[in-house]
């Protein structure tokens, strides 16, 4: 039986330990004792480990019995963490979502004789790996991802909850959005061309630029339109742009009589809490990947695949953990079972353009009850 080590115990972490518990021996690591405990008391076949991930020497020594290693730590860690385990020499799964280039480690990884495939989420993830597949089947000329993460229950004033931490949310807020427009990168404000989009589900959502594109700029470059826009509820962006203009997400210290303070550590303090997802709450995910293209006798197509996924009362999950973890997951067991052996660091759409790969995925997800939908003209 594989041996895999989950690096991260919060909500998609713990999801992910679960699940691939039910086929492998698993065992989950953190620093923080409650996350541990938390999630040993939802499933009693894993085995835990206190760890800290700043101690790099610690940590690779950690890795070392481990077959596979899953990497769900916070976005300032997550590229040191992730060198640290190829350098480990570890095949490994990916979602900690680091501003840095993942695709800066290929050669290490190659060198390593290292499978990583990263960014494997729901998106970044599942929308890479849909246009890799079809960017194999058609001559694409556009791709758009709208996506988000929404509670169920909305509450005045920003009508959200974050599954993560305050700081990575803000994060988003803050970092320049990139997108390719008539096959040129194209750098705007976060939060800027906000418009208002058309759900069957859940009805008028506000979208806007956000930096989600990611790999996809240096991976797809031939495709002359690409875009993604984050997923609010109406009137959402408008709180966040008062508090960014007044200097609230500002990281330069303040003085606050007589005393050194950091705007964004207290804005994400008073956030936590006012955000913070509890652990029954309902929430949902909404996604909308659109693709636009020519097939091989120069006739136009446009695919669009809907996800709208919910709280699971059964397992009792959040749907940000279910779409965001079982993606990975899936893939942990593409590399596992030799579905996908290539040596280097993936990007999704890299894994997404061979069709067994694609299809695996899928159908991993549909019997996690993750479903996609698919309208083709």
């Amino acid at each position: 039986m594989s041996k895999i080590l989950v690096l991260g115990a919060g909500m998609v972490g713990s999801a992910m330990a679960i699940d691939l518990s039910k086929k492998y021996e698993v065992s989950i690591a953190d620093f923080n004792k409650k996350a541990l405990y938390k999630v040993l008391k939802k499933c009693g076949d894993l085995n835990t480990i206190i760890l800290d991930f700043l101690n790099i020497d610690e940590l690779q020594k950690t890795i070392k019995p481990f077959d596979l290693v899953v990497c769900a730590v916070p976005g300032f860690l997550g590229y040191q963490t992730l060198k640290a385990i190829i350098e480990t020499k570890k095949d490994v799964v990916d979602i900690s979502f680091f501003s840095e280039n993942a695709l800066e480690l290929n050669t290490l990884a190659i060198k390593n004789n290292v499978t990583a495939i990263v960014d494997c989420g729901v998106a970044p993830g599942v929308g890479n790996v849909i246009l890799g597949y079809y960017n194999e089947k058609l001559k694409l000329t556009d791709f758009e991802c709208l996506v988000g993460g929404l509670p169920k229950v909305k509450k005045w004033p920003f009508s959200y909850k974050a599954p993560f931490s305050p700081v990575d949310v803000i994060e988003e807020y803050t970092r320049p959005a990139r997108y390719v427009e008539n096959g040129n990168i194209v750098i705007k404000e976060a939060l800027s061309d906000c418009e208002l989009v058309e759900f069957d589900t859940v009805g008028t959502l506000e979208a806007f630029n956000s930096d989600g594109l990611r790999s996809i700029i240096y991976t797809m470059p031939h495709i002359l339109n690409m875009k993604e826009k984050t997923l609010r509820y109406p009137n959402h962006v408008e709180y966040i742009k008062v508090l960014k203009a007044s200097g609230f997400f500002n990281s330069q210290a303040i003085k606050v009589k007589g005393k050194k303070v950091i705007p964004l550590e207290i804005s994400s303090a008073i956030l936590f809490n006012e955000w913070k997802l509890e652990d029954t709450e309902e929430e949902l995910t909404v996604m909308r990947i659109s693709l636009y293209g020519f097939d091989e006798n120069g006739r136009f197509k446009k695919v669009v695949y809907n996800l709208h996924d919910e709280y699971c009362h059964k397992t009792n999950t959040s749907s940000m953990a279910r779409t965001t973890g079982y993606t990975a997951t899936a893939a942990v067991n593409l590399i596992l079972n030799n579905i996908f052996n290539e040596k280097g660091v993936f990007p999704p759409e890299l894994v997404g353009k061979h069709e067994n790969c694609f299809n695996f995925i899928f159908d991993y997800l549909k019997e996690r009850n993750v479903h996609y939908s698919k309208t083709e003209i």
